[in-house]
């Protein structure tokens, strides 16, 4: 995702194989688990490039091929931290929330190309992303969290997604109740803060 440079090669040969491209799914991406005091700088840094940097270079690569075909969808998986805030995750959340406000750009210029942007906020998902978080020496944290564990199961997941997708959402939150904080956020933001200060963050 760092590669910003072969972007442009990784899509010409994407093409190549097929002809032309209908769908890019933006599905990678690294997470985080250090408060943001202990947290070198490098890691910061290694988050937007690989979470938001990474996330534009491809998506800007394929653009014009979508443009061309006066058809296309970007379907981009950022996160309910895109939306909100949590302890642990600084940089992860300002990627995330830096993709929200890059793909609701995108739609709006390019709408009368017919290119669609939907825009998949998962909550805990049962995968290995908190196994593969970043701490803040940039290791990983090669542990899961409870959350994570009891999350919604992948194939739950993935159904709600291509129903999002089917139904050309701007945007859809899927997970359980911490899907609560967007609304919250919204609403009544001091209320989430001490919420999410008293839950289980790790």
């Amino acid at each position: 995702m760092a590669d910003f440079n072969n972007a442009k090669k990784h899509v010409v040969k994407a093409i190549s194989f097929f002809g032309k491209i209908d769908v890019l799914i933006n599905n990678g991406g690294v997470s985080q688990r250090s408060l943001l005091v202990d947290t070198d700088f490098e890691v910061d840094k290694k988050l937007i490039e690989v979470d938001y940097l990474g996330t534009v270079a491809i998506t800007k690569a394929l653009l014009p091929h979508f443009i061309s075909n006066r058809k296309g969808r970007f379907v981009t998986i950022t996160s309910l931290m895109g939306k909100f805030g949590s302890p642990y995750r600084s940089g992860y959340c300002g990627a995330k929330h830096a993709l929200h406000g890059f793909f609701d750009v995108l739609r709006m210029e390019h709408q009368k190309d017919n290119i669609n942007v939907t825009i998949i906020c998962p909550g805990f998902i049962q995968t290995n992303v908190a196994v593969n978080a970043l701490t803040g020496d940039g290791s990983k944290q090669k542990s899961n969290d409870q959350a994570t564990l009891n999350g919604m199961p992948v194939s739950v997941f993935a159904r709600k997604l291509v129903k999002a997708v089917e139904s050309n959402s701007f945007e859809s939150y899927i997970g359980g109740k911490e899907v609560l904080g967007i609304y919250l956020k919204r609403f009544f933001p001091k209320l989430l803060h001490r919420l999410v200060l008293k839950s289980q963050v790790r």
